[in-house]
């Protein structure tokens, strides 16, 4: 990295510094990277303050939905007064408050295997909080393809599963080998049907951020081929491994 944090960095993020993991040359690459976001919900909201707020230098975020009243439990950058306003207009106006240093650029659209290519190409991590399997399938494929690492989150009840893919690593299981066909249900990820409670978003959401943070940083350990499985309501933790599917 050629140039020096400021006087205003160096004190706005000392607390990050102050860690031997980070450090003035962890949280340049910090500020150097891009993420983008799939999906403003439940989990694309806590992902995309804790990002801004670790210093992240350019953030994309993604959805076409506008924000409902049924939203504003869990979504934590919403509030009442952003009712039927866009996802992402209304988070970009909220992340500009909490870090003008980090370029926001919204995607007030659906992902698609035609506008994918032209967005993910510009990112070097991506996280999906997109509640369909549609998104999450579309995302794994072209995160594949191109060898991005991807952070996925699903949420349902009181229960949250988080991967990590290095598709650098050739060996590197994806999505598919995990949810098979006929367990690919929306209802399972929609809280339309299953309901959510809103701490449970934002606890995934947060790990989520945290893995991608790791990733940066070069840092611990991730969850490559592995699936981080938590019931936060009977406080259950696992990390269960799970092998790449030939065909996939």
């Amino acid at each position: 990295m050629s140039y020096r944090l400021n006087k205003y960095q160096l004190e706005k993020y000392s607390r990050q510094i102050i860690l031997k993991d980070v450090g003035a040359l962890g949280q340049k690459k910090i500020i150097k990277s891009k993420v983008l976001i799939v999906g403003m919900g439940g989990l694309g909201c806590p992902v995309a303050e804790f990002l801004t707020r670790a210093g992240i230098g350019n953030i994309g975020i993604v959805d076409f939905d506008k924000v409902d009243l049924s939203n504003i439990h869990r979504q934590s950058l919403f509030n009442l007064k952003d009712l039927k306003k866009s996802k992402v207009v209304a988070a970009k106006k909220k992340l500009n408050k909490i870090n003008t240093q980090t370029k926001v650029k919204c995607y007030n659209l659906k992902l698609n295997k035609i506008n994918q290519s032209k967005i993910i190409k510009n990112y070097d991590y991506i996280v999906d909080g997109s509640d369909n399997f549609e998104t999450k399938l579309l995302v794994n494929d072209f995160c594949k393809k191109y060898k991005k690492f991807l952070v996925t989150g699903a949420i349902s009840k009181f229960n949250g599963h988080i991967f990590s893919f290095d598709f650098k690593n050739k060996n590197t299981p994806c999505i598919r080998s995990f949810y098979q066909e006929e367990n690919m249900s929306d209802e399972i990820l929609n809280c339309d049907y299953e309901g959510i409670l809103g701490t449970v978003a934002s606890t995934i959401g947060s790990i989520q951020s945290n893995e991608i943070l790791k990733k940066i940083l070069n840092i611990g350990k991730n969850l490559n081929g592995y699936v981080l499985i938590l019931d936060l309501l009977n406080l259950n933790f696992r990390k269960v491994k799970y092998n790449k599917i030939k065909s996939f």
